[in-house]
């Protein structure tokens, strides 16, 4: 039976910051798993669910970003029968997360540790590289947010789709794409929502953060604001300008999520990836 998600409550905070408990043929899986910030309150979810951190078998992760999956080598480093299912080049990154770190920490500075914790490596042992099954589940590319980015779809219809199917924070309604530096691609991820709407999930499990019971109207409004974002980047819209606009376009569905959304994934990360995507773009013509 299918359950919500398990709210790691990142910052001390509620519905930022989502993972899911998966009953599978070979154990219990957990679908992403946070920061390792944050990991007392993924320890204290798995509890309230009768659940032992020691007895969850398989990680499945959609990327390697630190709010999905920061916490993987704290947890095999506890637990270590955990076996850790990433895509080919995630895998990397997770073994030796020298780079993934500098990078982060570039871009979030002195609030580094503070928000994501310790970011420990992944032995080699304990990775498994996806394949279009993974223990049971279907297992597809979803680039677009990230390159190596991927998505399960398990037989009840539930689409684990990480960051690809967007930001929602239930019970609201607004959909928005996460779009931070640097390897935002918006015709990948054009791609991407084609496919996730050719395959028809009956719900959609989102990290940040809940469930979508109606997936067809998620992902034609995703779809519909990652356009209109992308194009008030492209036609020269200011950091604070963009920052004000997304602001108002949540508040108009939304009005009490405003803040819930930004702390989930920050309107400015949203702006420093489309401006990133459009000036690589223009560049690349110039050559």
């Amino acid at each position: 039976m299918f359950d919500g998600p398990l709210d790691v409550l990142h910052g001390g905070e509620r519905r930022l910051i989502g993972a899911y408990l998966v009953d599978t043929g070979e154990g219990l899986a957990l679908h992403d798993c946070g920061p390792a910030s944050s990991l007392p309150g993924l320890r204290d979810a798995l509890a309230a669910r009768g659940v032992d951190a020691r007895d969850v078998r398989h990680l499945l992760l959609s990327h390697i970003h630190l709010d999905h999956a920061g916490a993987a080598g704290v947890l095999v480093r506890e637990h270590p029968e955990l076996q850790v299912h990433v895509s080919r080049v995630g895998a990397q990154h997770l073994i030796d997360p020298a780079r993934l770190e500098a990078s982060a920490r570039r871009l979030y500075g002195d609030a580094f540790d503070t928000l994501w914790g310790e970011l420990a490596p992944v032995p080699e042992a304990n990775v498994r590289i996806v394949d279009d099954e993974v223990i049971g589940l279907t297992c597809f590319p979803t680039p677009g947010h990230a390159s190596h980015h991927v998505a399960y779809l398990h037989e009840d219809g539930t689409l684990y789709a990480g960051d690809a199917a967007g930001v929602r924070i239930a019970p609201g309604r607004f959909v928005f794409a996460p779009t931070p530096p640097p390897e935002v691609d918006l015709d990948a991820w054009g791609r991407t929502l084609d496919e996730l709407e050719r395959r028809a999930p009956r719900r959609v499990a989102l990290t940040h953060f809940g469930i979508a019971e109606d997936p067809e109207r998620h992902l034609r409004a995703l779809r519909e604001t990652m356009h209109e974002w992308a194009e008030r980047v492209a036609h020269g819209m200011d950091e604070q300008t963009f920052v004000a606009a997304a602001r108002a376009d949540v508040r108009a569905s939304d009005p009490e999520e405003v803040d819930v959304y930004d702390r989930a994934a920050p309107y400015w990360h949203c702006f420093r990836g489309l401006e990133r995507y459009w000036r690589k773009r223009a560049e690349a013509a110039a050559e």
